[in-house]
């Protein structure tokens, strides 16, 4: 008589179980992979830090005031030659939308002209400035503190 060895395998209970479980792990990882609101301002809101560091210090270089205009979609960054505002011509300080759009903006002290224009001028000091950045759901700050830094909170 022949030996019987019982085979084993999987159930399909146990194959059920294993794929519900993979379904839900990946369902997290997509979950956590895609960035809510508040990130994308956040990485707005970091990126205007830098390349208002980079549009002060180009100021200075070019010894010409650098200006940062901004609507409700997007920025460009402007010299001022000849009395006129022209565009910069620069890889980093092109025209860009935001990654949110479109968002509501506000700057301390305010102004009074619709959009926001900041000036960079050609000295090493400037006036202090907070710039909010809105969306219905989350909101960031810009501040900088005249002489150079510039932070996100």
């Amino acid at each position: 008589m022949k030996n019987q060895q019982s085979q084993r395998g999987f159930t399909l209970l146990e194959l059920l179980i294993v794929m519900v479980i993979a379904g839900v792990m990946l369902g997290v990882v997509s979950f956590n992979a895609l960035p809510n609101s508040r990130q994308r301002l956040e990485n707005d809101a970091k990126r205007l830090a830098l390349l208002f560091q980079l549009a002060r210090d180009e100021a200075i270089l070019r010894n010409m005031p650098v200006s940062f205009d901004s609507d409700q979609f997007g920025y460009r960054f402007m010299v001022r030659e000849d009395r006129v505002w022209t565009p910069l011509k620069d890889d980093m300080l092109r025209e860009r939308s935001f990654e949110l759009s479109p968002l509501e903006l506000g700057i301390d002290p305010p102004q009074n002209q619709a959009g926001v224009h900041i000036v960079f001028g050609r000295e090493p000091v400037d006036k202090p400035f907070v710039l909010t950045l809105k969306v219905p759901d989350a909101s960031i700050k810009v501040m900088a503190d005249g002489v150079g830094h510039y932070s996100v909170e």
